[in-house]
């Protein structure tokens, strides 16, 4: 049996999370994590996110609404993916690494430690044609570079 687990929301909602069986990490009851994966104890999966077979989730790392973390894919410690990012299979993603929403982290890239990924255009390193964003949909108040069109 998953041990449950209660939380307040900023709201005052109560919002419940199971720990997964492999790791000990928190994940939403909505969220959808392989078997195979594992999510560190101190990792957070909010609801609609998924992630894939063989998948690693590090310690203090925040995986946001809707988020997709392929197969194989590294997520190491204290990293944030915002809402509806999509981290594709074979990716990995450094350590503090902090990933905007609505970006997709390409099949096999890699993201630096550290790192800032607003869009592509925002992102600077030697991997910054592999994060792209997923296009129209931004949310209000994200800051996002002009492109010419």
């Amino acid at each position: 049996m998953k041990a449950s687990v209660e939380f307040e929301d900023d709201n005052g909602r109560v919002v419940n999370y199971v720990r997964h069986a492999n790791g000990g990490g928190l994940v939403s009851p909505r969220a959808r994590v392989h078997e195979g994966a594992m999510v560190a104890s101190t990792a957070y999966v909010e609801a609609g996110a998924q992630v894939g077979d063989r998948s690693r989730i590090g310690a203090g790392s925040w995986l946001d609404l809707d988020v997709i973390v392929g197969e194989d894919v590294v997520v190491a410690g204290n990293v944030h993916l915002g809402p509806r990012t999509r981290a594709e299979d074979g990716t990995w993603i450094g350590t503090g690494a902090r990933v905007g929403s609505d970006v997709v982290i390409a099949r096999g890239a890699r993201v630096a430690p550290d790192a800032v990924v607003r869009d592509a255009a925002s992102y600077v390193g030697a991997q910054a044609p592999a994060a792209r964003t997923s296009g129209s949909r931004r949310r209000p108040g994200c800051a996002h570079s002009s492109r010419a069109g």
